[in-house]
């Protein structure tokens, strides 16, 4: 079958490049024509899609990255898998839009569209179909298919992949409920059908907001815990011991990446336009998490405090500017916010991260006619941070050093061993100069 992917991000790229290794002829398609000049060199810029797994795509054919809307045309498959960010406070589903208008336009009998963007429910059937049938002069359900299926793309994770996770899917009726099944079922190990596209909409967000939560319930703990002189970790760890009842959920510098900082806030806003009430859980959340970054730097500003040392003047060097460990996604990442505030404060910040790009922060897509400079316009969040290697000479030199994303290719024996002072948001390190979130 001919497959359009739209969006080549860190859902839609390995989407098309699986589509394309089961047979499928793919087009992946971005509006962001320096994405697409990068894979159509066999140049990958998701990690979990290696350039030795894209190149032979590329040269079979069988998958073809493109900027041109001419090449959606003749698709028996559509998978919308744009970003929905937050504008205000409040859904802004351009994107999506700008996607169902261009696939209406090459939208034929008998083809299917499936929605991946997380967003709230009702979007699949209350906007996504009157665009793609006022485009298309067809009707959803009797001239084409039409479902939803949340992504569950774990960035950086090794063992739980596109392959072996299983894959909700739902349409708006039952023929677009096997059709949508039917193409992922050759895609995953395993297919989970629901009833209906807001019940699958609606399961993306009870994922996330779950875990926007839980990692609050233990955020919070942890600032509680530190004030009243216990060891947060240890009864975490202890906690964990329970066999039923219970689910790890560990602090850290802050959330990050496309899902938490942004994906509840569909629901709570979703609650107060349908119902008129407020959904406290998904607030309070918010506010903990959001202000985590804050935390870190008053904890630095505390212990160098202690050491004779002001912010203002004192070398500090980050460690992981990515949201979690091993990847490249600094997207709503919690290291902004502390290298700001950090360089706002006076201190001299270096960083280093073996993942995200030098003078790179991973922007969302471009909006179709929007201009470079106007999509760059916010810049690199990290232009004033000096980006180093985690060497001993830079761990000796800098006044205090804050492990933000524990990657595994950092030394972290070197630095245990010489960096004077360590605040560790993520727990991986033990010593006399360590303190721990």
């Amino acid at each position: 079958m001919r497959v359009v992917i739209a969006g080549q991000g860190y859902v839609g790229l390995p989407l098309a490049v699986r589509a394309a290794e089961v047979g499928h002829r793919v087009v992946g398609y971005d509006v962001d024509e320096r994405r697409i000049k990068r894979l159509a060199v066999g140049e990958s810029y998701v990690e979990d899609i290696p350039a030795a797994r894209l190149r032979p795509l590329l040269e079979n054919g069988s998958y073809l990255p493109s900027a041109d809307p001419s090449d959606v045309a003749g698709f028996d498959i559509a998978v919308i898998t744009v970003p929905t960010p937050l504008r205000d406070g409040a859904p802004d589903l351009s994107y999506i839009e700008a996607s169902a208008a261009l696939l209406a336009q090459h939208l034929k009998p008998g083809a299917t569209v499936v929605l991946e963007s997380t967003t709230y429910p009702g979007t699949t059937e209350e906007l996504l179909a009157p665009l793609l049938e006022e485009g298309s002069g067809l009707t959803a359900g009797r001239d084409f298919h039409l479902g939803y299926s949340p992504e569950r793309i774990d960035p950086g994770n090794p063992t739980w992949r596109l392959e072996n996770t299983p894959k909700v899917v739902s349409g708006i009726d039952p023929a677009a409920l096997a059709a949508v099944e039917g193409f992922y079922g050759e895609l995953v190990d395993r297919t989970v059908p629901v009833s209906s596209c807001k019940e699958a909409e609606l399961t993306k967000l009870l994922e996330n907001t779950f875990r926007h939560v839980n990692i609050a319930l233990v955020n919070e703990l942890a600032m509680f815990a530190h004030d009243l002189g216990i060891d947060v970790w240890e009864a975490i760890d202890a906690a964990s011991t329970k066999p039923f009842g219970y689910l790890r959920f560990t602090p850290g510098p802050g959330v990050g990446g496309h899902c938490l900082p942004i994906d509840p806030s569909y629901l709570s806003w979703r609650v107060e336009r349908a119902l008129g009430q407020s959904f406290r859980f998904v607030e309070l959340a918010n506010d903990v998490n959001s202000h985590m970054p804050d935390y870190v730097v008053r904890r630095l500003a505390e212990a160098l405090n202690e050491r004779q040392r002001s912010v203002k003047g004192s070398r500090v060097l980050l460690l992981g500017l990515a949201y979690k460990k091993n990847t490249g996604d600094a997207r709503e990442t919690p290291a902004a916010r502390v290298a700001e505030l950090l360089v706002r404060m006076g201190a001299e910040v270096r960083a280093a991260d073996p993942h995200v790009v030098v003078g790179v922060h991973v922007p969302e897509p471009v909006i179709p006619g929007q201009r470079a400079a106007e999509h760059d316009r916010h810049g690199d969040p990290f232009a004033a941070v000096h980006r180093v290697e985690a060497s001993p000479e830079e761990l000796a030199a800098a006044d205090a050093v804050v492990l933000l994303a524990d990657h595994d290719e950092f030394d972290y024996e070197a630095v245990a061993t010489h960096a004077r002072y360590v605040l560790d948001c993520r727990r991986r390190l033990t010593g006399a100069t360590v303190e721990v979130l």
